[in-house]
């Protein structure tokens, strides 16, 4: 059989011409991966400048939102002068106005200041707390005179006769009480001991009505810081003897009537959106 044989050299330009053309193609798509690389590494570049820039336009939206919400709060914070003492802001006064409007409307017309408005609202929430919780009885009676909240309560509730020494019977009262006056974080508790005019009798163990009425307020208050938790710096103890009598010392039952102690809840200005915002 007959066998065609091709030249060496026609083999061999085949293979070179085959192998400059795969050569070309090699360095034509190095070439676009390099220009895309460099696109892509200037794209990304381009990207982390744009986020930066928009980053900081955020913040500086933020920052002005801020100062705008600041201006806003600064203005609700504004305060009104009571006897030239910064006491109540604008928030501070629309939530004693929604409490003002519980108030006895002809109390509120006699309010001439702002101080007498403060006093209405703060007079209001403490004796509505203090209602709430001392059950009404002819040997308590509570009065108001402005902001002051004054509960008289008979020493018969307290105290054995003669004695300062707390009867198991003022439990409750003193129960209720503490539960007011720890709930009121705004307010201090003076306690006042009063007595008849009726002399101490020689020889036993108290001295003379002074001393009863200190001794009476000051067992109270012990009682009110040890048994119950009051905050021993809100309370103030005094005794006031008989020379603050509620009537005549002419009978039995006006002597009855003024052997009392006085619970004076004092609230605290500075202090008072605690009392106006409760509930």
């Amino acid at each position: 059989m007959f066998k065609k044989i091709i030249p060496l050299s026609v083999i061999g330009l085949a293979l070179m011409t085959s192998s400059c053309v795969s050569k070309k193609k090699y360095v034509a798509l190095e070439g676009q991966y390099n220009d895309t690389r460099s696109t892509l590494m200037k794209t990304q570049v381009e990207k982390e400048e744009i986020e930066a820039k928009y980053a900081a336009i955020e913040q500086r939206v933020a920052n002005y939102n801020s100062k705008i919400n600041s201006l806003i709060d600064e203005n609700d914070r504004k305060y009104d002068l009571v006897d030239n003492i910064a006491v109540v802001s604008n928030n501070d006064r629309k939530k004693m106005q929604e409490v003002l409007k519980n108030v006895d409307q002809s109390e509120l017309s006699q309010a001439k200041t702002l101080e007498d408005s403060m006093n209405l609202a703060i007079s209001y929430n403490l004796k509505k707390n203090i209602d709430a919780s001392v059950e009404p009885s002819d040997d308590i009676q509570v009065d108001i005179d402005e902001s002051v909240v004054m509960i008289n309560i008979s020493d018969k509730l307290l105290f054995n006769s003669g004695s300062y020494k707390v009867s198991n019977k003022a439990d409750g009262i003193l129960k209720r009480l503490a539960d007011v006056i720890n709930s009121e974080p705004a307010i201090e508790v003076m306690v006042e001991g009063h007595t008849d005019d009726r002399t101490v009798k020689p020889g036993a163990y108290i001295k003379d009505n002074w001393e009863l009425s200190v001794e009476r307020s000051t067992a109270i208050i012990r009682e009110l810081q040890e048994e119950y938790g009051v905050a021993p710096e809100k309370m103030i103890a005094a005794g006031r003897s008989s020379y603050v009598p509620l009537v005549p010392n002419d009978s039995k039952d006006h002597m009855a009537q003024n052997r009392r102690t006085r619970i004076i809840i004092l609230p605290n200005l500075d202090k008072f959106l605690s009392m106006v915002t409760s509930n």
